[in-house]
């Protein structure tokens, strides 16, 4: 029962800032079956966040370590414009994360981490160019959209997932800028 009144304390905070349960309060609260449910729908609703956390972390890093080793001052510009909204995004949502009872999970994915070694070791094969270093953060971003994507199959509350519709429609606009750099640097080589 106390983990069931902690659900509903984090749906209260939730509906205090958002000023909406977002039609959650009578489906989930009035029984004790139905806060059994809460609680189970408030475990994955943090499960499907701390992925997104995850995926956030590892665009900060890419844009980040892409930016480091990027040569052109526009593009360090934007990669690290792409890295703060990253940082940003997953602030966000650690924000939600607790307001759900939940402890945000640290560091990134290791697929996230193989990502930025593989940044790595290309920009050091190819001498870091900038076309080789976008091709990596459309891959990246390829990931991360494909995460929100799946997100947005999953039941979330509709406070809740007017967060992670607006970050899904970031993300691909990160997606779709990088991939529109990349492709006029190589026309320009």
């Amino acid at each position: 029962m106390e983990s069931v009144l902690a659900s509903r304390a984090a749906w209260d905070r939730v509906a205090s800032q958002t000023g909406s349960y977002g039609g959650l309060q009578g489906t989930f609260f009035n029984t004790i079956s139905g806060a059994n449910t809460m609680t189970k729908d408030n475990d994955e609703v943090i499960d499907t966040l701390n992925d997104l956390l995850e995926s956030c972390r590892d665009g900060e890093y890419g844009f980040n370590s892409a930016a480091e080793h990027t040569q052109t001052a526009d593009l360090k510009t934007m990669l690290a414009r792409h890295a703060q909204e990253c940082r940003t995004a997953g602030q966000e949502l650690q924000a939600l994360i607790r307001q759900l009872g939940g402890e945000p999970d640290e560091g990134g994915t290791v697929a996230g981490a193989l990502h930025r070694g593989w940044v790595s070791v290309r920009g050091t094969l190819t001498g870091h160019s900038d076309v080789a270093m976008l091709d990596e953060c459309e891959r990246g971003e390829d990931t991360a959209v494909a995460r929100y994507r799946k997100a947005l199959k999953q039941n979330l509350p509709p406070a809740i997932r007017s967060v992670v519709e607006r970050q899904a429609e970031g993300a691909q606009r990160n997606h779709d800028q990088v991939k529109a750099m990349r492709d006029a640097l190589k026309a320009k080589s």
